[in-house]
Parts: C-alpha cells; structure tokens; sequence
C-alpha cells in the first residue's frame, strides 16, 4: 500500500511523506483520538442489534482463523502496518490530492467513501469504515499530520484484532 501511495504520490504531485512530521500535541491527539473509536468497538461487541452482531460474526469468523494463533507482538506489526500504509495513503495522498480540485470537505466526503468502498466486506462495515475515514480524515485536517490519525488507526486496529482473536479462539473451545 505504501507503494501505491508513493506511485499515486508522484502522479498527482503530492508528496506521501509531506505530513509525517510530529507537531505538539501530535502523539497526544492521536491517544486520545483513539477512545471514540474504542468506545465504538466496545459497543459493538455487545450490540444487540442483528445488522452489528452479524458484522462481528463475519468479521470474527472471516479473520479470526488468519490471526489467532498471532502473537500481541505480531499484531501489533500488523496494526501499525495498516495503521501507517493506508493512512499515508487516504489521508497523506489521496485527501490532499482530490484537495487540489474540490474545497477540503469534498476531499474529505470522497477520500472518507474510498476508504469505506476498500473496506466493504459488507454495507455496514463499508459505512463503518467511512465514518471512520471522516473521522481520522478531520483529525488529519485539524492537525496537518498524519501522525495522529497513524496512532488512532493502529492502536484500533491493535485493540480491535486483539478482540477478534479473542473471540474466535473462543468458539473454537
């Protein structure tokens, strides 16, 4: 994904290394940025609405066997991984970019609905996954730095695996 963002980089002339750069407060923001969305996995692990525990299911069943003999070392490679390539990507390129021909909310709008179509394993995890690129995609916006979307994502990212190992190792039992 970094190379697609590098080779996107290049051909709409934005630089994917341009706003990887702590500004204060960067390392903070992206902490506490990272609560909305944990609270928002906390409650849908426990939803009782059918739509949000058949998501989990899908979730838990589709990656759960690729993670959960996975080691919190190995996901947390693997969640700062993601966490660093598609932000850098979306927020470090694509945003930026569409930024050139539509005022920043319309690059947000499009950036945060790509994230969300790369995402669609389902409707509701496609919307899932655009609200959160509106989300990490304003953080971007109100820091111009990619640093505290990066650690809100993976840290997620970390939390959220975690879970979904957890889970399948439990119905395995």
């Amino acid at each position: 994904m970094l190379l697609l963002a590098w080779g996107l980089g290049r051909w709409l002339e934005v630089s994917p290394g341009e706003h990887l750069r702590l500004v204060p407060g960067s390392i903070i923001w992206g902490l506490v940025a990272t609560v909305p969305l944990l609270l928002v996995l906390a409650w849908m692990l426990r939803s009782r609405v059918a739509a949000v525990r058949n998501l989990v299911n899908l979730v838990t069943e589709q990656v759960g066997p690729l993670i959960a003999r996975c080691t919190v070392l190995q996901l947390g490679c693997l969640a700062g991984v993601a966490g660093i390539s598609e932000e850098v990507l979306f927020r470090g390129v694509v945003q930026p970019g569409i930024g050139r021909w539509l005022p920043e909310s319309g690059a947000l709008v499009l950036t945060s609905l790509m994230f969300g179509l790369v995402h669609a394993a389902s409707r509701l995890y496609a919307l899932f996954a655009a609200l959160m690129g509106l989300y990490l995609g304003s953080l971007f916006l109100l820091q111009r730095s990619l640093i505290p979307p990066i650690l809100a994502h993976g840290l997620y990212d970390l939390v959220a695996l975690a879970m979904v190992a957890a889970r399948y190792r439990n119905s395995q039992s």
